[in-house]
């Protein structure tokens, strides 16, 4: 445990979240998300048992999002629906990022067949627990400054 870390970010999830450079993206999906498939070896992190919001949540404590990027964080947009319907996971994740000084259109809503290939370019995946449909995201990493 560390004095103001999230107790759910795990070591080996810090570690990953660390490793990644300004423009990698991390993806927090579902729990039946084909995570180990699409990541082709890349870094697949289980945290079951939790909510999309709650490891974004977490996640985004200590990641920032990229500035540089006009939409720095993205959703799967929910088959046969309207480009602003979001479930109450994906609302969750919109009202993150403004939290963190983003407005809600920097949320990109990203086809469900897009977004699997979307996920094929993060550097990082992070599955979570939840249970909804469409209850995947993605955040790209910004700088920090010193």
């Amino acid at each position: 445990m560390l004095k103001g870390i999230d107790p759910i970010l795990t070591p080996d999830l810090l570690k990953h979240l660390c490793a990644m450079g300004h423009g990698e993206w991390v993806a927090v999906v579902d729990a039946n998300f084909t995570a180990r498939h699409l990541a082709n070896g890349k870094p697949v992190v289980e945290l079951p048992g939790l909510s999309l919001e709650r490891v974004s949540d977490a996640v985004l404590s200590v990641f920032p999002l990229a500035t540089d990027v006009p939409e720095p964080a993205a959703i799967m947009h929910v088959c046969d629906s309207d480009t602003d319907h979001r479930t109450q996971a994906q609302q969750a994740v919109v009202n993150l990022v403004n939290k963190a000084g983003f407005k809600s259109n920097q949320v990109k809503a990203v086809e469900r067949y897009a977004f699997y290939e979307k996920i094929k370019a993060a550097s990082l995946i992070v599955q979570t627990g939840e249970g909804t449909a469409y209850g995947n995201a993605m955040f790209c990493k910004g700088v920090i400054l010193l």
